[in-house]
Protein backbone atom coordinates (compact mmCIF):
# COMPACT_ATOMS: atom_id res chain seq x y z
CA UNK A 1 0.00 0.00 0.00
CA UNK A 2 2.68 2.56 0.96
CA UNK A 3 4.01 1.96 -3.07
CA UNK A 4 0.73 2.90 -3.95
CA UNK A 5 -0.15 5.81 -1.82
CA UNK A 6 2.12 7.56 -4.03
CA UNK A 7 -0.51 7.59 -7.01
CA UNK A 8 -3.46 8.80 -4.65
CA UNK A 9 -3.18 12.37 -6.31
CA UNK A 10 -3.70 10.42 -10.24
CA UNK A 11 -6.02 7.60 -8.80
CA UNK A 12 -7.95 9.08 -6.23
CA UNK A 13 -10.31 11.42 -8.11
CA UNK A 14 -10.92 8.95 -10.30
CA UNK A 15 -11.98 6.04 -7.93
CA UNK A 16 -9.48 4.16 -9.24
CA UNK A 17 -7.52 3.76 -5.99
CA UNK A 18 -6.43 0.19 -4.74
CA UNK A 19 -8.53 -0.74 -1.80
CA UNK A 20 -7.75 -3.71 0.54
CA UNK A 21 -11.28 -3.63 1.90
CA UNK A 22 -12.49 -4.15 -1.75
CA UNK A 23 -10.08 -7.15 -2.52
CA UNK A 24 -7.97 -4.89 -5.27
CA UNK A 25 -4.97 -5.05 -3.16
CA UNK A 26 -4.27 -8.68 -1.81
CA UNK A 27 -0.83 -10.94 -1.59
CA UNK A 28 -3.19 -13.60 -2.37
CA UNK A 29 -3.16 -12.26 -6.55
CA UNK A 30 -4.14 -15.84 -7.64
CA UNK A 31 -7.25 -16.11 -5.27
CA UNK A 32 -8.17 -12.75 -6.90
CA UNK A 33 -7.84 -13.35 -10.49
CA UNK A 34 -10.36 -16.20 -10.09
CA UNK A 35 -13.05 -14.61 -7.80
CA UNK A 36 -12.87 -11.52 -10.52
CA UNK A 37 -13.37 -14.28 -13.18
CA UNK A 38 -15.24 -16.61 -11.31
CA UNK A 39 -18.04 -13.96 -10.94
CA UNK A 40 -17.34 -11.91 -8.18
CA UNK A 41 -19.98 -8.92 -8.31
CA UNK A 42 -18.62 -5.33 -7.10
CA UNK A 43 -20.97 -2.42 -6.78
CA UNK A 44 -20.03 0.90 -4.72
CA UNK A 45 -23.27 2.89 -3.28
CA UNK A 46 -23.18 6.72 -2.34
CA UNK A 47 -24.47 8.60 -0.01
CA UNK A 48 -28.14 9.09 -1.24
CA UNK A 49 -28.68 5.18 -1.74
CA UNK A 50 -27.59 4.93 -5.49
CA UNK A 51 -25.99 1.76 -6.41
CA UNK A 52 -22.97 2.15 -8.89
CA UNK A 53 -22.35 -1.25 -10.99
CA UNK A 54 -21.09 -2.13 -14.16
CA UNK A 55 -22.66 -4.68 -16.14
CA UNK A 56 -21.27 -5.14 -19.20
CA UNK A 57 -18.80 -3.64 -22.05
CA UNK A 58 -19.44 -2.18 -25.34
CA UNK A 59 -18.30 -5.75 -26.74
CA UNK A 60 -21.54 -7.62 -25.07
CA UNK A 61 -24.33 -9.37 -26.40
CA UNK A 62 -27.76 -7.55 -25.56
CA UNK A 63 -28.74 -10.82 -24.48
CA UNK A 64 -25.15 -11.13 -21.82
CA UNK A 65 -26.02 -7.58 -20.69
CA UNK A 66 -29.30 -8.37 -19.86
CA UNK A 67 -27.65 -11.68 -17.58
CA UNK A 68 -25.50 -9.94 -16.15
CA UNK A 69 -28.13 -6.67 -15.22
CA UNK A 70 -30.38 -8.94 -13.66
CA UNK A 71 -27.95 -11.14 -11.87
CA UNK A 72 -26.59 -7.85 -10.49
CA UNK A 73 -30.66 -6.76 -9.34
CA UNK A 74 -30.79 -10.18 -7.76
CA UNK A 75 -27.96 -9.99 -5.78
CA UNK A 76 -28.92 -6.76 -4.43
CA UNK A 77 -31.97 -7.89 -3.45
CA UNK A 78 -30.62 -10.82 -1.41
CA UNK A 79 -28.61 -8.23 0.24
CA UNK A 80 -31.77 -6.77 1.31
CA UNK A 81 -31.81 -6.09 5.44
CA UNK A 82 -34.63 -8.44 6.80
CA UNK A 83 -35.58 -4.89 8.71
CA UNK A 84 -36.17 -3.18 5.81
CA UNK A 85 -39.63 -2.76 4.73
CA UNK A 86 -42.06 -1.92 1.73
CA UNK A 87 -40.09 -1.31 -1.94
CA UNK A 88 -36.74 -1.95 -2.26
CA UNK A 89 -36.03 -0.77 -5.66
CA UNK A 90 -37.94 2.78 -6.20
CA UNK A 91 -36.16 3.12 -9.64
CA UNK A 92 -33.96 1.42 -12.20
CA UNK A 93 -32.05 3.49 -14.86
CA UNK A 94 -29.17 2.07 -17.36
CA UNK A 95 -26.63 4.50 -18.80
CA UNK A 96 -23.77 3.91 -20.56
CA UNK A 97 -20.45 6.30 -19.25
CA UNK A 98 -21.40 9.59 -20.22
CA UNK A 99 -24.94 9.19 -21.43
CA UNK A 100 -28.39 9.97 -20.51
CA UNK A 101 -29.87 7.01 -17.88
CA UNK A 102 -33.06 4.81 -19.61
CA UNK A 103 -35.77 4.45 -16.95
CA UNK A 104 -36.76 1.09 -16.44
CA UNK A 105 -39.85 -0.19 -14.73
CA UNK A 106 -38.80 -2.12 -11.82
CA UNK A 107 -42.07 -4.44 -11.97
CA UNK A 108 -41.13 -5.27 -15.66
CA UNK A 109 -37.95 -6.85 -14.23
CA UNK A 110 -38.88 -10.52 -13.52
CA UNK A 111 -37.34 -12.26 -10.46
CA UNK A 112 -36.17 -9.47 -8.17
Amino acid sequence: MAKVGKLGRVLGPRNLMPNPKSGTVTNEVGKAVTDVKGGKIDFKVDKTGIIHASIGKVSFSAEKIYENALEVLQTISKLKPSAAKGTYFKSIHVSSTMSPGIAIETKSVAGI
